[in-house]
């Protein structure tokens, strides 16, 4: 490890062990939970679009293969220009700037492994007991939970963008560290994302074990 890498990574450690990075409205514990608070809503509100729509198709087999890819432009879209539309979005409905300009972002990136998932763990289950509420639902489960982690996970990383529009979270870290030159910082911010994205995907996958009916293997 040559002298830069340790000098860079002291700066880390002292920036994140600096007592004046953890107080006020801009501490890392206010901006931890505003990602957390974006990103939760943004799957929330993915999972109340996408959800009914994929049971529906699944449970019927109607539509399914031009909903998914329908959903799926969300996926190919490039972020910043969701975030993009997204702001001129929250613009029009006099939103302004920052965290709903972000939601109507990530929106879009998070319906297309939802959408998925739960039409394929419903399509799955056994046809000739094709009982939706009592049947399909709780043995689809895991794979459906397996979309939102996926969807989570994705929300959480990408939410960063938000900063680039005056929003707060995280990403405010490495967006400011990169405008004042200061890396210590920069890095910090993208640790500290890194992290939240390890405990969403570890917590969602825990999930994902215990909903695993008795007698069934996890789907991954």
């Amino acid at each position: 490890m040559d002298a830069r890498t340790v000098s860079a990574l002291a700066d880390l450690a002292r920036w994140l062990t600096d007592p004046a990075n953890w107080q006020g409205s801009h501490g890392i514990p206010v901006r931890i939970l505003e990602h957390m608070e974006l990103s939760g809503l943004s799957v929330l509100v993915a999972v109340a679009i996408a959800m009914p729509i994929a049971l529906y198709l699944g449970h019927t087999g109607r539509g399914g293969f031009i909903a998914i890819n329908v959903a799926n432009i969300g996926r190919a879209l490039p972020s910043l220009a969701l975030l993009a539309i997204g702001l001129v979005i929250a613009i029009s409905l006099g939103l302004g700037l920052g965290f709903w300009p972000t939601v109507f972002a990530l929106v879009p990136l998070a319906i297309p492994p939802i959408l998925t998932n739960v039409y394929v763990a419903v399509r799955e289950v056994d046809r000739e007991s094709q009982i939706l509420r009592s049947i399909e639902v709780p043995l689809g489960l895991p794979l459906m939970l397996a979309g939102v982690r996926t969807a989570a996970v994705n929300v959480v990383a990408t939410a960063t963008l938000g900063a680039l529009v005056a929003g707060g979270a995280l990403g405010r870290f490495i967006v400011d560290g990169l405008a004042l030159q200061e890396y210590d910082q920069l890095m910090a911010g993208a640790l500290l994302v890194a992290l939240l994205a390890v405990v969403t995907e570890v917590s969602f996958a825990a999930l994902e074990r215990a909903t695993v009916p008795p007698g069934m293997a996890a789907t991954g």
